[in-house]
This record gives C-alpha cells, structure tokens and sequence, in this order.
C-alpha cells in the first residue's frame, strides 16, 4: 500500500490557494448524469501524456505525482541523483534519459480520480504511444516552448486523431532561452491543423518566468515556495489589462467558433461568464474541435497544479468518450458501451509485460466490473480464466485492489493472453477493436554467442516478440540466421541490451538491413493454365485478368490496404466458390516480389475470366493457379523496388548549418526545409532513404562537435534510383547462388 499523509499538506496548500469552481456545475452544463452511472464514474479521468522525444512528458508526470501526493520528493529524469524519475523505472531509462516503455499510474486531484500513462517520445517506440491512446479517454499534448511542433508531434497528433481523443496541450520548458509560445500556438494551427487558443498566457519569459495569467478567471498565478507548491493569486495589473482582455477575446472567439450557445453569446456582443465559457470550452474539447492550451515549465515547478485543473475541467469522464465494441454474434455489429459497472463486463488487454510474479496484463475496463475471484471469458479464444489478482499500477510499484469498475485502468496477474485480446463475463461475445501497429522498417541479423544459454535466447525473443507487436522475429530461409525486425537502430539496440541484462543472453549483431518493398508500374493482362495429371482426379484451374498499380491518393493520405482484389467475372466459368481460393492465390504472390524476393504492395489484381473442370478443379488447383499467373504478370508489369523514406529533422547550433546540409546531400536526402529558431539553433527537416542513415549519429556528433541532435520517423516508401535497383538485384542473385 502506499502512504500518501506527508505530502497531503502540499495537495491541501495547493487547493487552498487555487479557487475552483463545483464540479458538479460544470458537469451540468455539459451531460446529464445517466441513472445508472455513478457519481464517481464523473469524477475519473484517464489520460496519457504525449509529445515529441525530450518535451518533458515524464519531468511533468513527475511534478503531477508530487502536487497531487503520490510521491514524497521531485528526481531528475536522468537519474543524477542516484534515484531518478518515478516513472522511467528500467535502468536503460533513466542511464539513457529517455522514456522506453509506456507507465501507469494513478493520483487523486480535489475528488477527482487520474489514471495517467506516460509514452515515450522517440518515434522507435512509437507502438507504445499507439496502445496508450487507444484506451485512454483523454490527452495531454506536450510541446517545447523552444522548438514548438516536432516531427514526433505530427505522429501524435495523427494518433490522436485516429482514435477520437479530445485533448488539452502544454507548452513546457518557458523558462528556456528563445521560448516563443506564441509561435508554438502558431504551429499547432498551421502544421496540425488545429482549432487552439491559449486559455493562459506567461508571466516573463525565459529567465523571468513566474507563473501564468488564468484568460478563463482572469486572475495572475504566481508560484512560490521551493517546489512551486504555493501559489500566490493576485488580481492582474493594470499594465497587463489590455493584453489579457485581446488574448481572452480572441479565446471566445475561437471556441464560439465551435460551440453554439458560446457563439450566440459572441455575436450578441456579450460576454460569456466564467462558468458558461468553462462549460464551452469543456463541450468542444470533447468533440475534439478545440484544444485549450496551457502554459508553464514542469522542470522550474510552474503552471502544473492548473493544467491539473484543466485535465478535470475539459477532459472527459469515460462515460463522455464514445466507445464501441463488436457483436460477433451479430456479423461484428456495433454496440455502444454504457461505462455502467452493473452491464456485463467488457474489457481490453491493451499492454503486456513480463514481470517477477509472471505475466502483468494492463486491462481497460470499459464496462462492467472486475472482480478478484470472479471468472471472465477470453471472447478472442473463448478461455474460462478465473482473475488472480488485481493491481493498481504506480510505475513498477503495485497496489493490490479487490474489484475494478467502468473507467478503470488496471493490471492482473497470471492471465495468459495476447495484447488487444478482449475479456468478457461470458454473458455476452462482445469484442473491442484493435490498434493500428506499423510495419518494421528495418532488420538486423543477430547470432547467439557460444557461452549463452540456447533456452534463455529462446524466452527473450518470445517475451519479447508477445510485449512489443512492432518487433517481428523471423528466420532466413537460406541462411537460417535469426532475423530482428523493427522500428529503428534505438528499438532493436534496446532489445539487444534488455537480452544481455534480463537474460544473460549475449548476442553478435549482422549488418543492418532496410526493409525494401517491390511494386509494379503498369498494367498488364495474364492468361495461365495450371494443369496437373497424376493418376485419379488432377487439378485444373484457368484464370485470366490483370495487374495494375493502385491510383494514389491526394494529399499526405496514406493507404491503410496496400493489395485490391476485384472479382470481375461474368457467369459460372469460374464456380463462385473457387473465388475466395483465388483471392488467396493472389494474396500469397505479394508476399514475395520477382526482383529481390521482398514483399509487393499497390497493386490491384483483377480477376475477369477462367475455366473449370468437373472433377479435376478444386481450391487449391485455383488457388496454385492464381499465385503463378500474379508472379508471372508481374514480370512483365516494369516492376520496381521501393525502399523505406524517413523523415529526418536536425537540430545544431546556426555556425553548422553548411556541413549539415552538405552530409546530407552526399547520403542522397532531399531538404524540406531550413529554419532558424528563437535559440539561434537551425532546424533542418529532410526526406531520407533509411539505407543511408546507418552511422549518422556518430557523424553529425562529429561535424557539430557533439552539439547537434537528430530524430526520424517513417515516411513512405518510394522507389530507387536505376543505379540502386540493378546493385540490390545483382546481390540478391549472388545471395540466392
């Protein structure tokens, strides 16, 4: 259990000081409370913090646990003093002063519950930013004062955006010289697109930053004390009355914008009152057509208690969040989750980890409750497990807890599962739906040294492989090495650590190698006969149709299917029931190109006409058939290799700008842009193929003195250059020789 009463005085102080208004006003103007809703299901709010690499997501998640009481003392992310945050609990955390693995917690604010995950930033650990949000009912979007939106920022934003999730933001690190959060608000309108406006702005800048001015109660935040625990409210002075009332009119305008009874108020010349501009606001966040910004520095302890606020103000409670789960019972109907404890249960899997006691399954309770004791229905398997032990989690520490209701974000023990699998009380077959999980982009050949042990290399990469959908285990069909696929150099290095650490598992480590694609560029008919007499009944199958390239698509959409198969056949030539086979037979040609052997995608299969026999047809005769005809159509259809297009984005001190972008160019990337930022830094921004990337981080230390920094993520893929594609074939033969 843990003991929260020597720092219940600081929550105390910090309520004291900070007027807020009823809880129970605000959630009246927005939602009548349901019958069968409880009052505490309004009062919880789960949420996952967010941001681009080094924002400051875990220093703010630090400075939450102390202001609200779980934790008794503030520790520095990289662990100077020995301790180091409270949420990066794995040594490679805090030795490397990044997040890795995603953490949950939970703390108690006024009356209010928060379950809160903090997600890495680096784009290599991206997966565990994916299964955050798609069970959380609310964000908060971190972003630096200095640098504003990063790439990273882009890919949560778009995360955020494929699974509905309202969110506030925070612009961190004000202290900082060059701190722009104008520019910052600037960027979150132009880059993504967002309806934003700051419900606070700064008091100083830089060196200067006290605390913020509240634009909602239009009063001034001072924060004291050695923590920032205390907070001075004062009335605003008069030299800044001016700025306050354009910032706060401009916030109006910008939610009226969204809201009709905001926008009724604006246009009738009025001015909304605190409550009915809070009630706004809170009503378009939730539709996520208003992100309320907020404004501060976790690191020097200023403007974290009210962004705090902001999460009950304008966030929503579960039963605020539309969810749906899948009747398969009903052809994958869908229907609506009610957050009522007393419905059947109904709950997700979302994150495993391996821990000292076994398996520690992360659970989302959407609906229904968990009881310690009770049994529940694995609806992916159809399993009867009976629930071990239920858990709190607080980072790599427990709370053990009896039951857990609707909103609940908990963890269990002993429950041998898969991550997204969903869990009922096998009173309904119910399913929720699962999360998108990107492809590798590159792989490494790894080879046990002869002092490991054989059984612990084989755990690691099972663990491993069932923790972690972006990390893919494979062998070489002709080498027979193992192969460890990923989402970057970082990913696969970490996993290569943790075996040596966890394990004892030592391993040598083959030269990198891209994931390479294979595509056609034009159009081209086939026509094949698959025929086969071996005594008793043979197989035929004939099919004839062709192979396009799929239209692309306007804009930075991308495809989320990258194969279409369009059954065009006219009559019985064909029997409706060997279709499927052909689909199939088409399927298994895109898994191996004619080039290099590496999987095809964009390409559209149609299939128009064939020819059957009475006795000798079957499935697999079609399904033979259909996978000769793809492949060799596809050698005629000018095919051509595509390779893995990051997005790079640099950061150095102005006087390296030139040698940056020349080492650039010579590894063939494409500049997007170059700008300048308040610090002086250049913030350069290129597309770069991933081949060319290997060793860049040991040469821009070199040119930059050790000064300049860099992050990636996943583009596209696009084809290489003519040159580059007869290199890759010719190796691929003497490969395969």
């Amino acid at each position: 259990m843990f003991h929260t009463l020597s720092s219940s005085r600081i929550q105390g102080t910090a309520l004291r000081v900070i007027r807020r208004f009823p809880q129970s006003r605000l959630l009246s103007a927005v939602a009548s409370v349901p019958a069968d809703v409880p009052e505490e299901i309004f009062k919880k709010r789960n949420i996952g913090i967010s941001a681009h690499v080094d924002s400051g997501k875990t220093t703010l998640t630090e400075r939450i646990l102390f202001y609200t009481g779980r934790i008794n003392a503030i520790h520095d992310v990289k662990g100077k003093d020995g301790v180091g945050a409270k949420m990066d609990s794995m040594d490679l955390e805090r030795e490397k002063g990044i997040t890795i693995q995603s953490a949950a917690t939970f703390c108690e604010w006024g009356d209010n519950h928060i379950n809160i995950i903090d997600t890495p930033g680096h784009v290599d650990f991206t997966i565990e930013v994916e299964r955050a949000l798609r069970v959380l009912d609310g964000g908060v979007l971190v972003l630096c004062g200095v640098s504003g939106v990063q790439s990273q920022s882009l890919t949560v934003d778009r995360q955020m955006k494929r699974y509905n999730v309202p969110r506030v933001a925070f612009i961190n690190k004000l202290d900082r010289t060059g701190s722009n959060p104008d520019k910052v608000i600037e960027d979150l309108k132009e880059r993504l697109k967002l309806n934003a406006a700051a419900v606070q702005i700064p008091i100083g800048l830089e060196g200067d930053h006290k605390g913020v001015i509240d634009l909602v109660r239009e009063k001034m935040l001072i924060f004291e004390g050695d923590n920032g625990e205390v907070i001075n409210e004062q009335e605003i002075p008069d030299d800044m009355k001016s700025l306050v009332e354009e910032k706060r009119m401009e916030l109006i305008e910008k939610v009226g914008d969204v809201d009709e009874e905001i926008g009724e108020i604006f246009l009738m010349e009025e001015t909304p009152t605190i409550e009915e501009l809070q009630a706004g606001i809170r009503r378009s966040t939730i539709k996520c057509e208003f992100v309320p910004v907020f404004m501060g520095s976790a690191f020097k302890n200023k403007g974290v208690q009210p962004l705090l606020d902001g999460v009950v103000d304008y966030l929503p409670a579960p039963h605020e969040k539309r969810n749906v789960a899948l009747d398969l019972d009903n052809d994958e109907a869908e229907v609506e989750v009610t957050c009522s404890s007393t419905d059947p249960l109904i709950a997700l899997a979302f994150k495993l980890e391996e821990g000292k006691f076994g398996q520690l399954t992360y659970m989302r309770v959407y609906q229904g409750t968990l009881k310690r004791g009770g049994f529940i229905t694995n609806v992916s398997t159809g399993k009867k497990i009976k629930v071990p032990r239920i858990v709190r989690m607080h980072s790599d520490d427990m709370e053990e807890i009896d039951e857990a209701g609707a909103g609940e974000v908990v963890a269990m023990f002993g429950i041998d599962c898969s991550s997204m699998d969903s869990f009922s009380d096998g009173t309904a077959n119910l399913a929720m739906t699962s999360m998108f999980v990107p492809e590798p982009v590159m792989s490494l050949a790894i080879k046990m040294d002869k002092n490991s042990n054989q059984a612990n290399f084989g755990k690691a990469l099972a663990k491993f492989g069932k923790e972690d959908p972006t990390l893919r285990i494979s062998t070489d069909p002709i080498s027979k090495q193992t192969i460890l696929s990923g989402m970057g150099e970082l990913h696969l290095e970490v996993y290569i650590e943790r075996m040596k650490r966890e394990y004892d598992v030592h391993v040598e480590v083959g030269q990198p190698s891209v994931n390479y694609k294979e595509t056609v560029t034009s159009k081209t008919e086939f026509n094949y006969v698959h025929k086969k007499q071996t005594g008793g009944s043979g197989q035929y199958a004939k099919v004839i149709g062709y192979i396009e390239p799929l239209e692309e698509l306007e804009g930075d959409e991308k495809r989320e299917e990258q194969f279409e198969f369009d059954n065009r056949v006219i009559g019985t030539n064909i029997p409706p029931e060997f279709i499927p086979s052909c689909e199939k037979g088409a399927r298994d040609s895109m898994e191996k190109g004619g080039l290099i052997g590496c999987e095809v995608q964009n390409m559209r299969v149609a299939l128009t006409d064939g020819q059957s026999h009475a006795v000798d047809s079957s499935d697999m005769a079609f399904r033979i058939c259909m996978s000769a005809a793809v492949r060799e159509a596809m050698k005629k259809a000018n095919p051509q290799i595509l390779e893995p297009i990051m997005k790079l984005e640099v950061v150095a001190p102005q006087e390296f700008q030139g040698t940056i972008v020349s080492g650039l160019n010579r590894r063939m990337g494409l500049i997007q842009s170059s700008d300048i930022t308040e610090d002086a830094s250049v913030q350069i921004v290129a597309d770069m193929p991933l081949a060319n990337m290997f060793g860049y981080s040991t040469d821009l230390r070199s040119i930059t003195q050790g000064k300049g920094e860099f992050t990636m993520e996943y583009f596209d893929h696009m084809p290489v250059t003519r040159d580059v594609q007869t290199d890759l074939i010719k190796k691929h033969l003497e490969e395969k020789d």
